[in-house]
């Protein structure tokens, strides 16, 4: 039976990872409306990748016969000022996202959860990967600039993933 501290603290994970999801999703629309699809579908296959990280922790709690409660989420943002400004954004909330894992690793090692300090670890490297990949994309916005054609260079790569 899972301790109810560490079921408490997954259902608020979950929580955080629908809220990835949406807050992705809406970042796509933006892109949508700005037609740059390629962006957008990139945004979401990352709201896509959050939804299957959000039932990672579902499935766990209920593996170990805890009980998953669903907690509100909160609008998502649909507009921006640029696409920098998008993927500020992106690279933000991953470090937001980053540190819950950070806390629910040290929970875990003192709760002495075993099972779920294994189960972590995946989420731990996950989001090295996340950071690392959103840092590079702005580092080409920085390189690129914000020319039309330049985005349009960009848009087709990311539209690539």
């Amino acid at each position: 039976m899972i301790n109810k501290k560490i079921q408490d603290a997954i259902n608020k994970q979950i929580q955080v990872e629908i809220s990835s999801a949406y807050i992705y999703l809406g970042m796509a629309a933006h892109f949508e409306a700005e037609t740059l699809k390629g962006m957008a579908g990139w945004m979401k296959k990352q709201s896509s990748e959050e939804m299957a990280h959000a039932m990672k922790f579902y499935d766990f709690v209920l593996e170990r016969g805890g009980k998953v409660e669903l907690l509100n989420i909160e609008k998502a943002k649909t507009t921006f000022k640029s696409v920098k400004e998008v993927f500020e954004e992106t690279l933000q909330h991953e470090r937001y996202v980053t540190a819950s894992i950070n806390a629910l690793l040290e929970l875990a090692r003192q709760e002495k959860d075993y099972p779920f300090e294994s189960m972590l670890k995946w989420f731990v490297d996950e989001q090295v990967e996340e950071e690392s990949t959103v840092e590079e994309i702005l580092a080409k916005i920085d390189l690129l600039g914000d020319k039309s054609a330049h985005l349009y260079m960009l848009d087709k790569e990311l539209g690539a993933r």
